[in-house]
């Protein structure tokens, strides 16, 4: 059976239900430990140097985004499953170095091949670029993200029971299988079949909006950095301004644009990210401005509340709209680089963003990190404004040329 022709069959949606839980189980692993690093600094590493924590979180993330183009050039040369594979593989052996570390070197050293041998994320979205198009395609990614986003927020509440031991770095011992899992399972799936996508891609695409891979990754960068600068220190601001309020709820409050997106991410990619995407991309982001703004505001927990959904509802729509955007760039013979691309820019959006949370926070303020996403996301909207205009103003040009003429 053709991809193509089975892109809405039960088999190729299969297909990318088995490839989302195996990035999820990849993904649970490699986000569920980095919040218990000053817990395995102090009890398995025997180490005072808690400060390190914050570094290490990073680490993974620095070396994927350098990594990510490198590795998405090799599957457009070997092949998408090959490298999919490879990811799952490179990830299992990084936790199991992980998992028999004595020191913090070693520790440091698994973490640079976390980083340098993973991408899961970015070669599972190849991978799906060679069994689906256009709108199927955006699903996929979609679906992908949505996996992540579970990973996200079941990961550390999971961790957080099974942590608890004498020594909690034995714990990578055990979910070194997980990613080892994986593999085995990609390996059963179908190779794909990129030429077959490419012939259907003229009926299957997206309309998308005169804009280059390098304006998406852009625009990829700057969502990835204004949101992710919120992230280091929210607790601690909701904490400071609440003090009444219990952790638990605290960390609800961190969760709750995470939530928004796994109940109405799905739903919203059957109508949106279809036409106009850059136009619904500026109005995801004026929603993250309000809600970045709305939060620095320190106003009751009501209106937290309320700003932490609209964040939830921004991030979804932007999430779309970008898969959508970079679904529309893709061409068979370069897949793998324009997703590996793509997800360095979000990388270096989180690395540049931590960096940066930790610098304006210890210089200006909890709040701070907030209004430095604020200044990220204007700049993107008033470029946007000005990208459509000149858009409007060529078409127009074009149109009255084709009217003389």
């Amino acid at each position: 059976m053709n991809p193509i022709d089975s892109t809405h069959s039960s088999r190729t949606r299969w297909v990318v239900l088995a490839v989302m839980i195996c990035h999820f189980i990849s993904a649970f692993a490699a986000l569920g430990m980095p919040p218990f690093f000053a817990l395995i600094l102090s009890k398995s590493l025997h180490s005072d140097t808690i400060y390190l924590a914050g570094w290490f979180y990073i680490v993974p993330t620095l070396f994927a985004a350098l990594s990510s183009p490198w590795w998405g050039k090799l599957s457009d040369r070997f092949g998408r499953k090959r490298l999919l594979i490879r990811a799952q593989l490179g990830l299992s052996a990084s936790f199991l170095l992980a998992g028999f570390a004595s020191n913090s070197y070693v520790f440091l050293c698994a973490l640079v091949l976390q980083g340098l041998l993973g991408g899961t994320f970015a070669a599972s979205n190849t991978y799906l670029s060679s069994i689906l198009s256009g709108p199927a395609l955006v699903r996929g990614l979609t679906a992908m993200q949505w996996s992540a986003r579970a990973a996200l927020v079941a990961a550390p509440i999971c961790m957080g029971l099974w942590v608890n031991t004498e020594s909690p770095i034995l714990l990578y011992r055990y979910i070194a299988w997980l990613p080892l899992l994986g593999a085995v399972c990609i390996a059963f799936l179908p190779q794909g079949n990129a030429t077959a996508v490419l012939k259907t891609t003229e009926k299957t695409a997206t309309t998308a909006p005169e804009i280059t891979a390098r304006q998406i990754y852009a625009f990829q960068f700057t969502f990835v950095f204004a949101t992710v600068i919120t992230f280091p220190y929210f607790i601690p601001q909701v904490q400071a301004q609440f003090p009444s309020l219990a952790a638990n709820w605290a960390g609800l409050l961190f969760g709750l644009p995470h939530l928004v997106y796994l109940l109405l991410a799905l739903p919203m990619t059957r109508w949106l990210g279809k036409r106009h995407l850059l136009i619904n991309l500026a109005i995801a982001f004026v929603l993250l401005l309000a809600s970045l703004i709305g939060q620095a505001q320190q106003t009751g927990i009501e209106w937290l509340v309320i700003w932490r959904l609209v964040m939830g509802l921004a991030m979804t729509m932007s999430f779309i709209v970008l898969h959508a955007m970079i679904a529309s760039t893709i061409k068979h013979h370069s897949a793998g680089q324009t997703f590996g691309w793509f997800e360095s820019s979000s990388k270096w959006g989180g690395v540049a963003a931590g960096l940066c949370a930790g610098i304006v926070s210890a210089q200006f303020g909890l709040y701070s990190p907030l209004w430095v996403g604020t200044a990220a996301i204007t700049i993107s909207i008033t470029y946007i404004a000005v990208l459509k205009t000149n858009q409007l103003r060529l078409n127009s040009l074009r149109n009255t040329a084709k009217e003389n003429s």
